[in-house]
């Protein structure tokens, strides 16, 4: 199964600012009894958009003009604390395909971008002048774009940087290894049959 060559994501976007943003605000640990991550993108940032009898609180993401926001801006270390892969999960099953945040956790970094989800760095100026862009005209939209390595809307265009890896493997649709394995079956097959203690009686 070939998989999505992930050049550029230009959508609407949210500004949810703030340093430190955890996993724990992304995905409360209580949403976590699952079998599958399906339906878990109903839980991203509960805590932070939901009181406690389910009304909503005002929050970036419970601003009607945000609605179908596919593009999430942030502060420095987005998606630092517990290594759990339910937050970028929740955060893709809300429906986010791509990160524009200051720095990221490096284990959140990995667990997102092998779901094919971007995740790019750009200054904090620079992020918030595009939050003030789309705070102005939330629907203008914001263009990640991988291939020249820009974050731009509206006429403002901002240098953006991710590791060369994960850049090259999301461009070319190798992002996720278990899927280019499952690929690979007729060939590891044919290698395992090369190894004498594989070898079918």
């Amino acid at each position: 199964m070939a998989l999505e060559k992930i050049r550029q994501v230009k959508a609407k976007a949210v500004y949810v600012p703030g340093n430190d943003i955890d996993t724990d605000r992304i995905i409360p640990a209580r949403f976590m009894v699952c079998v599958t991550f399906e339906g878990l993108g109903k839980y991203a940032f509960y805590d932070e958009r939901k009181n406690a009898d389910g009304t909503d609180k005002k929050h970036p993401l419970t601003d009607p003009r945000k609605q179908n926001a596919k593009i999430l801006l942030s502060g420095e270390n987005f998606g630092c604390g517990s290594s759990r892969e339910h937050a970028p999960q929740s955060l893709w099953h809300y429906g986010f395909r791509a990160i524009v945040a200051e720095s990221f956790a490096e284990i959140f970094f990995g667990n997102s971008t092998t779901l094919g989800i971007p995740c790019v760095c750009a200054s904090r100026g620079d992020i918030a002048k595009i939050g003030e862009i789309i705070e102005e005209d939330p629907e203008a939209e914001v263009d990640v774009n991988l291939e020249s390595m820009t974050v731009s809307c509206k006429g403002f265009s901002a240098p953006c940087s991710m590791p060369e890896n994960a850049r090259a493997a999301l461009v070319s649709g190798t992002w996720d290894p278990i899927s280019e394995l499952m690929d690979a079956e007729k060939l590891v097959s044919e290698t395992a049959e090369k190894i004498p203690c594989f070898k079918s009686k």
